[in-house]
């Protein structure tokens, strides 16, 4: 078992930054990769950026790489999301989330929510003008 719990949401101005944060424990040791999904009003809940625990290597969605960036520090179990330039259209709850070893799920990508078994509670971040 993993518990994830997210932190560092808020209200900003356009332009603005923030960082979140993912404080994960349990069988840390069994997750493989992480990653930050977000849940916008009436809207689907998307992935935008991921993180595999074992290399380090980060991939993100088209419309985020350049404003938004994943780390993690082991030491800490903690995985961060660091937003910056916030636009009015990324206001949602964002979600961290983790895949463990051995977790089968066929016909979806990192960028899927069937992807990852763990979920946090989520953290509401808006984005006013």
């Amino acid at each position: 078992q993993v518990q994830l719990m997210e932190s560092g949401g808020g209200s900003v101005q356009a332009g603005g930054s923030l960082r979140l944060s993912c404080a994960a424990s349990g069988d840390t040791g069994s997750v493989s990769v992480m990653a930050w999904f977000r849940q916008a009003p009436g809207k689907e809940r998307k992935g935008g950026a991921s993180l595999d625990t074992g290399g380090g290597a980060t991939n993100y969605v088209t419309a985020l790489k350049d404003r938004f960036t994943i780390t993690r520090d082991n030491a800490k179990n903690t995985l961060y999301l660091q937003m910056n330039s916030l636009q009015l259209e990324d206001t949602a709850v964002y979600y961290c989330a983790a895949r463990t070893v051995g977790y089968t799920a066929y016909g979806v990508a990192r960028f899927d929510s069937g992807f990852y078994n763990y979920w946090g509670q989520g953290t509401q971040v808006t984005v006013s003008s």
